[in-house]
């Protein structure tokens, strides 16, 4: 059993969202074991991360992300819409961000797509996985369950996870026949007993977006194998770690321990 959380994009509650900045300083804090972060693809097939479909929110750029060469992507401000001590920071391919945090962290990677939005994507995704050796480190997730059969169709040694704000009766069944084994939640529809049922039957949940306290706390205490992910990693240290209150435990590596 380990204690640990996962960054959110990062550790973005003080660094720019998906930018090198972020997942650096996430790495930083030797609590954090996890990293969440968001892929889409460039008009020219390049898988970087970014979380919005359009460029408006957090870079320079304007218009949708699919509309945009690399070339233009790479040269966007990602970093001023955060903080003026991030002007200049850039968008960052996966190849980089995987180089980055290989044998440090492991990756919950968020396929962001919709209705076959980015054709290729999924493709693209598995192959810089698997050049890195990075199978075991890395679980693949999705709002879209099209994008996740596709990863089981192109690998299905892959291991995938579906992403949902909610819980509907039979959402066990559902990651069953999705071949997942991996649960990213909010947690506003975590109980007790929905937790006790899914780790019983092998499934790790990570429960979203998590940022303050009080929260954590009683998320935490629902059961011991809830993984926080959080954009505040240094909160989640300051409340079960620096002695705030009783250390509590989050997730079990039941594959690619390192």
């Amino acid at each position: 059993m380990t204690d640990y959380c996962a960054a959110h994009r990062g550790f973005s509650g003080i660094a720019p969202e998906n930018t090198m900045a972020a997942v650096k300083l996430a790495m930083e804090n030797t609590y954090v074991k996890w990293i969440e972060v968001d892929v889409q693809l460039s008009k020219d097939g390049v898988p970087f991360l970014i979380h919005d479909y359009t460029l408006n929110r957090t870079t320079s750029g304007r218009g949708p992300v699919k509309d945009a060469l690399w070339d233009e992507l790479s040269r966007l401000d990602a970093g001023s819409w955060k903080s003026p001590e991030y002007a200049g920071e850039r968008l960052v391919t996966l190849d980089r961000f995987l180089e980055a945090v290989q044998g440090r962290l492991q990756v919950n990677l968020e396929i962001k797509t919709e209705n076959d939005k980015y054709p290729g994507l999924e493709e693209r995704m598995v192959a810089a996985v698997k050049k890195r050796g990075m199978e075991q480190d890395v679980v693949f997730t999705s709002f879209d369950t099209g994008a996740l059969r596709k990863v089981k169709k192109i690998d299905p040694g892959m291991r995938t996870g579906l992403i949902i704000d909610g819980r509907p009766a039979d959402l066990l069944e559902r990651l069953k026949d999705l071949g997942s084994d991996f649960l990213s939640i909010s947690y506003r529809y975590l109980t007790s007993e929905f937790a006790s049922r899914a780790v019983q039957s092998g499934i790790e949940i990570m429960a979203w977006t998590i940022d303050d306290a009080k929260t954590m706390k009683r998320i935490s205490e629902m059961h011991p194998e809830i993984m926080i992910c959080t954009n505040r990693p240094d909160v989640w240290q300051d409340t079960f770690i620096n002695g705030k209150v009783p250390k509590a435990r989050f997730g079990f590596l039941k594959w690619g321990r390192k």
